[in-house]
Protein backbone atom coordinates (compact mmCIF):
# COMPACT_ATOMS: atom_id res chain seq x y z
CA UNK A 1 0.00 0.00 0.00
CA UNK A 2 1.27 3.65 -0.53
CA UNK A 3 1.01 6.95 0.77
CA UNK A 4 -0.37 7.49 4.24
CA UNK A 5 -3.44 5.95 5.63
CA UNK A 6 -6.36 8.29 5.41
CA UNK A 7 -9.25 8.52 7.95
CA UNK A 8 -12.84 8.24 6.98
CA UNK A 9 -14.02 9.20 10.25
CA UNK A 10 -14.12 11.81 12.56
CA UNK A 11 -15.55 10.13 15.59
CA UNK A 12 -12.90 7.10 15.75
CA UNK A 13 -9.91 7.51 17.97
CA UNK A 14 -7.33 5.73 17.34
CA UNK A 15 -4.24 8.20 17.17
CA UNK A 16 -2.25 8.21 20.81
CA UNK A 17 -2.16 12.37 20.15
CA UNK A 18 -6.12 11.77 19.99
CA UNK A 19 -6.64 9.22 22.63
CA UNK A 20 -8.91 11.29 24.77
CA UNK A 21 -11.22 12.39 22.01
CA UNK A 22 -14.56 11.28 20.43
CA UNK A 23 -15.42 14.39 18.12
CA UNK A 24 -12.82 14.84 16.16
CA UNK A 25 -11.32 17.41 18.80
CA UNK A 26 -7.60 16.41 19.35
CA UNK A 27 -4.42 18.01 19.85
CA UNK A 28 -3.96 18.35 16.26
CA UNK A 29 -5.33 18.05 13.01
CA UNK A 30 -8.80 18.46 13.72
CA UNK A 31 -9.93 20.21 10.49
CA UNK A 32 -8.49 17.80 8.20
CA UNK A 33 -10.83 15.08 9.75
CA UNK A 34 -13.86 16.77 9.73
CA UNK A 35 -12.96 18.00 5.63
CA UNK A 36 -13.01 14.44 4.56
CA UNK A 37 -16.12 13.57 6.86
CA UNK A 38 -17.84 16.36 5.12
CA UNK A 39 -17.11 14.50 1.62
CA UNK A 40 -18.38 11.48 2.43
CA UNK A 41 -22.18 10.57 1.17
CA UNK A 42 -24.69 10.95 3.78
CA UNK A 43 -27.66 8.51 3.88
CA UNK A 44 -30.24 11.66 3.40
CA UNK A 45 -28.64 12.54 1.05
CA UNK A 46 -29.34 12.60 -2.16
CA UNK A 47 -32.58 11.54 -1.31
CA UNK A 48 -32.42 8.22 -3.45
CA UNK A 49 -29.87 7.32 -0.87
CA UNK A 50 -32.31 6.78 1.67
CA UNK A 51 -34.24 4.18 -0.20
CA UNK A 52 -30.96 2.58 -0.98
CA UNK A 53 -29.82 2.48 2.70
CA UNK A 54 -33.34 0.70 3.71
CA UNK A 55 -32.48 -1.73 0.42
CA UNK A 56 -29.26 -2.64 2.64
CA UNK A 57 -30.77 -2.60 6.29
CA UNK A 58 -33.73 -5.36 4.21
CA UNK A 59 -30.68 -7.79 3.08
CA UNK A 60 -29.45 -8.32 6.43
CA UNK A 61 -32.93 -8.71 7.95
CA UNK A 62 -32.44 -11.51 5.31
CA UNK A 63 -29.19 -12.23 6.39
CA UNK A 64 -29.79 -12.54 10.13
CA UNK A 65 -32.68 -14.67 9.56
CA UNK A 66 -30.64 -17.07 7.51
CA UNK A 67 -28.11 -17.64 10.29
CA UNK A 68 -30.39 -17.65 13.32
CA UNK A 69 -32.50 -20.58 11.73
CA UNK A 70 -29.67 -23.16 12.04
CA UNK A 71 -29.82 -23.17 15.26
CA UNK A 72 -33.58 -23.06 16.10
CA UNK A 73 -33.90 -25.86 13.19
CA UNK A 74 -31.13 -28.00 14.42
CA UNK A 75 -33.23 -30.73 17.00
CA UNK A 76 -35.92 -30.82 14.23
CA UNK A 77 -33.09 -31.77 11.39
CA UNK A 78 -31.74 -34.28 13.83
CA UNK A 79 -34.93 -35.61 14.58
CA UNK A 80 -35.87 -35.86 10.79
CA UNK A 81 -33.13 -36.89 8.94
CA UNK A 82 -31.91 -38.96 12.21
CA UNK A 83 -28.29 -37.69 12.06
CA UNK A 84 -25.73 -37.51 14.35
CA UNK A 85 -24.67 -33.91 15.91
CA UNK A 86 -21.23 -34.29 13.83
CA UNK A 87 -23.37 -34.41 10.70
CA UNK A 88 -26.55 -32.37 11.40
CA UNK A 89 -23.23 -29.80 11.92
CA UNK A 90 -22.63 -29.37 8.10
CA UNK A 91 -25.35 -26.94 7.64
CA UNK A 92 -22.98 -24.96 9.41
CA UNK A 93 -20.19 -26.04 7.75
CA UNK A 94 -22.06 -25.57 3.97
CA UNK A 95 -22.22 -21.97 4.21
CA UNK A 96 -17.66 -21.65 4.15
CA UNK A 97 -18.24 -22.42 0.68
CA UNK A 98 -20.13 -19.38 -0.02
CA UNK A 99 -17.88 -17.01 2.30
CA UNK A 100 -14.37 -18.17 0.92
CA UNK A 101 -15.90 -17.44 -2.88
CA UNK A 102 -17.23 -14.20 -1.89
CA UNK A 103 -14.43 -13.26 -0.34
CA UNK A 104 -11.81 -13.94 -3.51
CA UNK A 105 -14.40 -12.75 -5.82
CA UNK A 106 -15.74 -9.82 -4.05
CA UNK A 107 -13.79 -7.24 -5.77
CA UNK A 108 -13.43 -8.70 -9.35
CA UNK A 109 -17.30 -9.04 -8.77
CA UNK A 110 -17.96 -5.33 -8.23
CA UNK A 111 -15.55 -4.35 -11.06
CA UNK A 112 -17.40 -6.64 -13.57
CA UNK A 113 -21.31 -6.20 -12.50
CA UNK A 114 -21.17 -3.05 -10.21
CA UNK A 115 -22.99 -3.24 -7.10
CA UNK A 116 -26.29 -3.68 -9.16
CA UNK A 117 -24.96 -7.18 -10.31
CA UNK A 118 -23.30 -8.10 -6.72
CA UNK A 119 -27.22 -7.57 -5.17
CA UNK A 120 -28.68 -9.47 -8.20
CA UNK A 121 -26.23 -12.36 -7.71
CA UNK A 122 -27.13 -12.48 -4.05
CA UNK A 123 -30.38 -12.46 -3.93
CA UNK A 124 -30.83 -15.00 -6.22
CA UNK A 125 -28.61 -17.47 -4.52
CA UNK A 126 -30.70 -16.72 -1.44
CA UNK A 127 -33.84 -17.64 -3.11
CA UNK A 128 -32.74 -21.49 -4.76
CA UNK A 129 -31.20 -21.93 -1.38
CA UNK A 130 -35.04 -21.52 0.29
CA UNK A 131 -37.07 -22.70 -2.75
CA UNK A 132 -34.79 -26.51 -2.42
CA UNK A 133 -35.12 -26.25 1.25
CA UNK A 134 -38.93 -25.75 1.45
CA UNK A 135 -38.92 -29.07 -0.32
CA UNK A 136 -37.45 -31.20 2.26
CA UNK A 137 -34.56 -32.62 -0.01
CA UNK A 138 -32.27 -35.56 1.18
CA UNK A 139 -29.89 -34.08 3.75
CA UNK A 140 -26.72 -34.12 1.00
CA UNK A 141 -29.05 -31.60 -1.05
CA UNK A 142 -29.97 -29.38 1.67
CA UNK A 143 -26.65 -28.92 2.57
CA UNK A 144 -26.29 -28.07 -0.89
CA UNK A 145 -28.92 -25.51 -0.74
CA UNK A 146 -27.63 -24.00 1.96
CA UNK A 147 -24.16 -23.32 0.18
CA UNK A 148 -26.23 -21.08 -2.08
CA UNK A 149 -27.62 -19.22 1.26
CA UNK A 150 -23.97 -19.07 1.92
CA UNK A 151 -22.87 -17.67 -1.01
CA UNK A 152 -26.11 -15.12 -0.55
CA UNK A 153 -24.95 -13.66 2.76
CA UNK A 154 -20.91 -13.72 1.71
CA UNK A 155 -21.12 -10.95 -1.34
CA UNK A 156 -24.12 -9.15 0.99
CA UNK A 157 -21.63 -9.00 3.83
CA UNK A 158 -18.97 -7.46 1.32
CA UNK A 159 -20.80 -5.61 -0.53
CA UNK A 160 -23.15 -3.69 1.70
CA UNK A 161 -20.75 -2.95 4.89
CA UNK A 162 -18.63 -1.20 2.55
CA UNK A 163 -21.22 0.73 1.25
CA UNK A 164 -22.64 1.71 4.83
CA UNK A 165 -19.15 2.06 5.87
CA UNK A 166 -18.00 4.61 3.54
CA UNK A 167 -20.74 7.01 4.75
CA UNK A 168 -21.06 9.89 7.44
CA UNK A 169 -21.93 8.53 10.74
CA UNK A 170 -21.11 5.41 9.95
CA UNK A 171 -20.41 4.12 13.61
CA UNK A 172 -24.09 4.77 13.65
CA UNK A 173 -25.38 3.36 10.76
CA UNK A 174 -23.14 0.12 10.61
CA UNK A 175 -24.74 -0.09 14.28
CA UNK A 176 -28.20 0.02 13.17
CA UNK A 177 -27.39 -2.18 9.70
CA UNK A 178 -26.06 -5.03 12.09
CA UNK A 179 -29.22 -4.36 14.18
CA UNK A 180 -31.53 -5.38 11.57
CA UNK A 181 -29.29 -8.70 11.13
CA UNK A 182 -29.84 -9.01 15.14
CA UNK A 183 -33.90 -8.27 14.33
CA UNK A 184 -33.66 -11.10 11.12
CA UNK A 185 -32.35 -13.45 14.14
CA UNK A 186 -34.64 -12.85 16.24
CA UNK A 187 -37.58 -13.38 14.07
CA UNK A 188 -36.97 -16.15 12.47
CA UNK A 189 -36.34 -18.81 15.89
CA UNK A 190 -39.76 -17.38 17.14
CA UNK A 191 -40.78 -18.39 13.85
CA UNK A 192 -39.20 -22.08 13.31
CA UNK A 193 -40.49 -22.58 17.14
CA UNK A 194 -44.40 -21.51 16.73
CA UNK A 195 -44.50 -23.21 13.59
CA UNK A 196 -43.04 -26.14 14.43
CA UNK A 197 -43.51 -26.52 18.43
CA UNK A 198 -46.86 -24.56 18.64
CA UNK A 199 -48.32 -24.99 15.00
CA UNK A 200 -47.36 -28.52 14.33
CA UNK A 201 -46.19 -28.29 10.71
CA UNK A 202 -43.28 -29.68 9.38
CA UNK A 203 -39.50 -27.75 10.03
CA UNK A 204 -39.50 -26.93 5.65
CA UNK A 205 -42.56 -24.53 5.94
CA UNK A 206 -40.15 -22.17 7.55
CA UNK A 207 -38.58 -21.62 4.17
CA UNK A 208 -42.10 -20.33 2.98
CA UNK A 209 -41.22 -17.71 4.88
CA UNK A 210 -37.76 -17.44 3.76
CA UNK A 211 -38.95 -17.20 0.18
CA UNK A 212 -41.09 -13.95 0.68
CA UNK A 213 -38.49 -12.03 2.65
CA UNK A 214 -36.29 -12.87 0.16
CA UNK A 215 -38.16 -11.91 -2.93
CA UNK A 216 -38.74 -8.66 -1.53
CA UNK A 217 -34.71 -8.73 -0.87
CA UNK A 218 -34.14 -9.34 -4.80
CA UNK A 219 -37.27 -6.14 -5.96
CA UNK A 220 -35.75 -3.57 -3.22
CA UNK A 221 -31.79 -4.14 -4.39
CA UNK A 222 -32.83 -3.97 -8.13
CA UNK A 223 -34.49 -0.78 -7.53
CA UNK A 224 -32.36 0.75 -5.15
CA UNK A 225 -28.61 0.04 -7.18
CA UNK A 226 -29.99 -0.33 -10.68
CA UNK A 227 -27.74 2.69 -11.72
CA UNK A 228 -24.99 1.13 -9.77
CA UNK A 229 -23.03 -0.81 -12.66
CA UNK A 230 -19.67 -2.27 -13.20
CA UNK A 231 -19.08 1.06 -15.23
CA UNK A 232 -19.92 3.32 -12.92
CA UNK A 233 -17.94 1.16 -10.06
CA UNK A 234 -15.17 1.53 -11.73
CA UNK A 235 -15.36 5.38 -12.91
CA UNK A 236 -15.53 5.24 -9.02
CA UNK A 237 -12.55 3.63 -8.32
CA UNK A 238 -10.72 5.64 -10.59
CA UNK A 239 -11.51 8.84 -8.84
CA UNK A 240 -10.29 7.29 -5.96
CA UNK A 241 -6.86 7.58 -4.70
CA UNK A 242 -5.52 8.37 -8.39
CA UNK A 243 -5.90 4.68 -9.23
CA UNK A 244 -3.11 3.42 -6.80
CA UNK A 245 -3.73 -0.32 -7.08
CA UNK A 246 -6.48 -1.82 -4.80
CA UNK A 247 -6.39 -5.51 -5.70
CA UNK A 248 -6.47 -8.01 -2.92
CA UNK A 249 -3.02 -8.96 -2.88
CA UNK A 250 -2.44 -4.85 -1.92
CA UNK A 251 -4.74 -5.59 1.11
CA UNK A 252 -3.43 -8.32 2.13
CA UNK A 253 0.48 -8.35 1.48
CA UNK A 254 1.76 -5.21 1.32
CA UNK A 255 2.24 -3.25 4.54
CA UNK A 256 1.19 -1.44 6.45
CA UNK A 257 -2.61 -2.35 5.33
CA UNK A 258 -1.66 -5.84 5.60
CA UNK A 259 -1.56 -6.22 9.25
CA UNK A 260 -5.04 -4.58 9.77
CA UNK A 261 -6.66 -6.86 6.96
CA UNK A 262 -5.12 -9.77 8.62
CA UNK A 263 -5.64 -8.85 12.26
CA UNK A 264 -9.54 -7.85 11.63
CA UNK A 265 -10.41 -10.94 9.23
CA UNK A 266 -9.27 -13.39 12.50
CA UNK A 267 -10.98 -11.19 15.13
CA UNK A 268 -14.47 -11.21 12.61
CA UNK A 269 -13.39 -15.04 12.38
CA UNK A 270 -13.77 -16.04 15.84
CA UNK A 271 -16.37 -13.06 16.59
CA UNK A 272 -18.28 -14.49 14.10
CA UNK A 273 -17.72 -18.35 14.94
CA UNK A 274 -19.19 -16.96 18.86
CA UNK A 275 -21.67 -15.67 17.68
CA UNK A 276 -23.64 -18.18 15.58
CA UNK A 277 -22.01 -21.42 17.61
CA UNK A 278 -24.01 -19.85 20.25
CA UNK A 279 -26.74 -18.68 18.48
CA UNK A 280 -27.04 -22.17 17.04
CA UNK A 281 -26.29 -24.39 19.75
CA UNK A 282 -27.94 -22.80 22.71
CA UNK A 283 -30.83 -24.21 21.91
CA UNK A 284 -29.59 -27.69 21.76
CA UNK A 285 -27.28 -26.45 25.22
CA UNK A 286 -30.40 -25.48 27.32
CA UNK A 287 -32.05 -28.86 25.88
CA UNK A 288 -29.00 -31.70 27.19
CA UNK A 289 -27.70 -29.48 30.01
CA UNK A 290 -30.34 -27.43 31.75
CA UNK A 291 -32.98 -29.76 30.95
CA UNK A 292 -35.32 -27.22 29.51
CA UNK A 293 -38.24 -27.88 27.13
CA UNK A 294 -38.03 -27.20 23.41
CA UNK A 295 -40.02 -24.17 23.53
CA UNK A 296 -38.41 -22.56 26.53
CA UNK A 297 -34.61 -23.31 24.65
CA UNK A 298 -36.22 -22.00 21.54
CA UNK A 299 -36.83 -18.93 23.86
CA UNK A 300 -33.62 -18.45 24.45
CA UNK A 301 -31.78 -18.28 21.19
CA UNK A 302 -34.72 -15.70 20.42
CA UNK A 303 -33.31 -14.01 23.63
CA UNK A 304 -29.37 -14.11 22.52
CA UNK A 305 -30.19 -12.03 19.34
CA UNK A 306 -32.55 -9.60 20.84
CA UNK A 307 -29.86 -8.97 22.68
CA UNK A 308 -27.68 -8.87 19.94
CA UNK A 309 -30.35 -6.53 18.02
CA UNK A 310 -30.48 -4.39 21.08
CA UNK A 311 -26.78 -3.52 21.78
CA UNK A 312 -25.93 -2.97 18.09
CA UNK A 313 -28.66 -0.05 17.76
CA UNK A 314 -28.18 1.35 21.55
CA UNK A 315 -24.47 0.82 22.32
CA UNK A 316 -23.76 2.41 18.66
CA UNK A 317 -24.44 5.61 20.36
CA UNK A 318 -22.73 4.99 23.32
CA UNK A 319 -19.46 3.85 21.27
CA UNK A 320 -19.86 6.75 19.53
CA UNK A 321 -18.91 8.87 22.89
CA UNK A 322 -16.55 7.03 24.32
CA UNK A 323 -14.09 6.07 21.40
CA UNK A 324 -14.59 2.96 19.37
CA UNK A 325 -11.18 0.90 20.80
CA UNK A 326 -12.32 1.86 24.77
CA UNK A 327 -16.16 0.78 24.68
CA UNK A 328 -15.45 -2.47 22.52
CA UNK A 329 -13.01 -3.36 24.69
CA UNK A 330 -15.57 -2.98 27.62
CA UNK A 331 -18.36 -4.62 25.50
CA UNK A 332 -15.69 -7.42 24.93
CA UNK A 333 -14.74 -8.23 28.72
CA UNK A 334 -18.64 -8.06 29.49
CA UNK A 335 -19.19 -10.50 27.18
CA UNK A 336 -16.72 -12.85 28.81
CA UNK A 337 -18.51 -12.24 31.90
CA UNK A 338 -21.54 -13.47 30.13
CA UNK A 339 -19.91 -16.58 29.18
CA UNK A 340 -18.56 -17.97 32.58
CA UNK A 341 -22.03 -17.09 33.78
CA UNK A 342 -23.29 -18.89 31.28
CA UNK A 343 -21.20 -21.88 31.85
CA UNK A 344 -20.88 -22.24 35.47
CA UNK A 345 -24.25 -21.45 36.67
CA UNK A 346 -26.05 -24.29 36.50
CA UNK A 347 -29.58 -23.10 36.06
CA UNK A 348 -31.59 -22.25 33.11
CA UNK A 349 -33.00 -18.65 34.10
CA UNK A 350 -29.76 -17.49 35.08
CA UNK A 351 -28.28 -19.16 31.70
CA UNK A 352 -31.09 -17.70 29.66
CA UNK A 353 -30.52 -13.99 31.15
CA UNK A 354 -26.98 -14.41 31.03
CA UNK A 355 -27.29 -15.72 26.84
CA UNK A 356 -29.68 -12.50 26.78
CA UNK A 357 -26.91 -10.37 28.02
CA UNK A 358 -24.15 -11.93 25.86
CA UNK A 359 -25.65 -10.91 23.20
CA UNK A 360 -25.95 -7.09 24.01
CA UNK A 361 -22.48 -6.83 24.27
CA UNK A 362 -21.35 -9.15 21.76
CA UNK A 363 -23.66 -7.14 19.55
CA UNK A 364 -21.52 -3.88 18.69
CA UNK A 365 -18.33 -5.71 17.80
CA UNK A 366 -18.81 -6.53 13.57
CA UNK A 367 -19.62 -2.59 12.95
CA UNK A 368 -16.53 -1.42 15.01
CA UNK A 369 -14.54 -3.68 13.24
CA UNK A 370 -15.76 -2.43 9.89
CA UNK A 371 -15.60 1.08 11.16
CA UNK A 372 -11.48 1.07 12.32
CA UNK A 373 -10.96 -0.44 9.39
CA UNK A 374 -12.48 2.61 7.24
CA UNK A 375 -9.87 4.58 9.74
CA UNK A 376 -6.80 3.00 9.15
CA UNK A 377 -7.21 1.86 5.45
CA UNK A 378 -6.90 4.61 2.65
CA UNK A 379 -10.77 4.97 0.60
CA UNK A 380 -9.31 2.95 -2.54
CA UNK A 381 -8.77 -0.41 -0.27
CA UNK A 382 -12.02 -0.11 1.22
CA UNK A 383 -13.93 -2.55 -0.93
CA UNK A 384 -11.36 -4.76 -1.60
CA UNK A 385 -10.02 -5.21 2.45
CA UNK A 386 -13.81 -4.61 4.06
CA UNK A 387 -14.99 -7.05 1.18
CA UNK A 388 -12.11 -10.04 2.31
CA UNK A 389 -12.33 -9.73 5.88
CA UNK A 390 -16.29 -9.38 5.67
CA UNK A 391 -16.09 -12.71 3.88
CA UNK A 392 -13.43 -14.28 5.44
CA UNK A 393 -14.80 -13.45 8.77
CA UNK A 394 -18.19 -14.29 8.22
CA UNK A 395 -16.60 -18.06 7.70
CA UNK A 396 -16.47 -18.21 10.99
CA UNK A 397 -20.15 -18.99 10.86
CA UNK A 398 -19.73 -22.51 9.14
CA UNK A 399 -16.29 -23.26 10.49
CA UNK A 400 -16.50 -22.12 14.36
CA UNK A 401 -20.30 -24.26 14.84
CA UNK A 402 -18.83 -27.05 12.88
CA UNK A 403 -16.05 -27.56 15.70
CA UNK A 404 -18.81 -27.02 18.12
CA UNK A 405 -20.60 -30.06 16.92
CA UNK A 406 -17.60 -31.85 16.04
CA UNK A 407 -16.40 -31.24 19.86
CA UNK A 408 -19.88 -32.15 21.08
CA UNK A 409 -20.20 -35.23 19.57
CA UNK A 410 -17.22 -37.04 21.51
CA UNK A 411 -17.54 -34.64 24.38
CA UNK A 412 -21.20 -33.53 24.60
CA UNK A 413 -22.88 -30.17 24.01
CA UNK A 414 -21.86 -28.74 27.13
CA UNK A 415 -18.05 -28.51 25.63
CA UNK A 416 -19.62 -25.61 24.16
CA UNK A 417 -19.39 -22.95 26.96
CA UNK A 418 -15.61 -23.31 27.58
CA UNK A 419 -14.62 -23.25 24.03
CA UNK A 420 -16.85 -20.19 23.40
CA UNK A 421 -14.63 -18.38 26.57
CA UNK A 422 -11.24 -19.53 24.95
CA UNK A 423 -12.27 -17.74 21.57
CA UNK A 424 -13.67 -14.63 23.78
CA UNK A 425 -10.69 -14.12 25.44
CA UNK A 426 -8.46 -14.80 21.81
CA UNK A 427 -10.90 -11.85 20.67
CA UNK A 428 -10.00 -9.23 23.26
CA UNK A 429 -6.65 -10.23 22.18
CA UNK A 430 -6.85 -8.96 18.68
CA UNK A 431 -8.57 -6.66 19.44
CA UNK A 432 -6.08 -4.58 21.87
CA UNK A 433 -3.37 -6.14 19.36
CA UNK A 434 -4.84 -3.64 16.33
CA UNK A 435 -2.47 -0.63 15.18
CA UNK A 436 -3.34 2.59 15.97
CA UNK A 437 -3.60 5.06 12.68
CA UNK A 438 -0.28 5.88 11.18
CA UNK A 439 1.93 3.73 13.66
CA UNK A 440 2.99 0.03 13.57
CA UNK A 441 1.97 0.19 17.80
CA UNK A 442 -0.99 -1.72 19.20
CA UNK A 443 -3.63 -0.05 21.58
CA UNK A 444 -2.30 -1.56 24.57
CA UNK A 445 0.35 1.29 25.67
CA UNK A 446 -2.56 4.01 25.01
CA UNK A 447 -5.20 2.21 26.49
CA UNK A 448 -3.28 1.38 29.63
CA UNK A 449 -2.41 4.96 29.93
CA UNK A 450 -6.44 5.99 29.32
CA UNK A 451 -7.16 3.68 32.58
CA UNK A 452 -3.92 4.84 34.74
CA UNK A 453 -3.94 8.51 33.52
CA UNK A 454 -7.22 10.97 34.30
CA UNK A 455 -7.46 14.96 34.00
CA UNK A 456 -8.78 16.77 36.74
CA UNK A 457 -11.20 19.63 36.81
CA UNK A 458 -8.36 21.71 37.46
CA UNK A 459 -6.12 20.26 34.21
CA UNK A 460 -3.88 18.14 36.64
CA UNK A 461 -2.98 15.01 36.22
CA UNK A 462 -4.19 12.81 38.72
Amino acid sequence: MEGPVSPARSDVSVTENDHADVDGHGSEGASPLDDTESLLPRWNHPRSNIFRVFATLWVFLVMGANDAAYGALLPYLEEYYNISYMIVSLVFLSSLVGYVLSALINDKLHLMVGQRGVGFIASVCHLIGYIVSCTRPPYPALVVAYIFAGIANGLGDAAWNTYIGNMQNSNELLGLLHGVYGLGAVISPLVVTNMVSKANVPWSYFYFFMIGIAAVEFILIMMAFWRFTGAAFRKTRAQTAGETNASLHSALFARPAARVSWVCAILLLFYVGVEVAVGGWVVTFMIDVRHADYYDSGMTATGFWLGITVGRVVLGFVTARLGVKLATTIYISCSIAMDLILWLVPNFYASAVAAGFLGFFLGPLFPAVVQVMTVLLPKHLHVTAIGFVAAFGGSGAAVIPFIVGAIAQNRGVESLMPFVVALSAAILVLWMALPRQGDGGSEFRPFLRRILRYKGQDGNTI
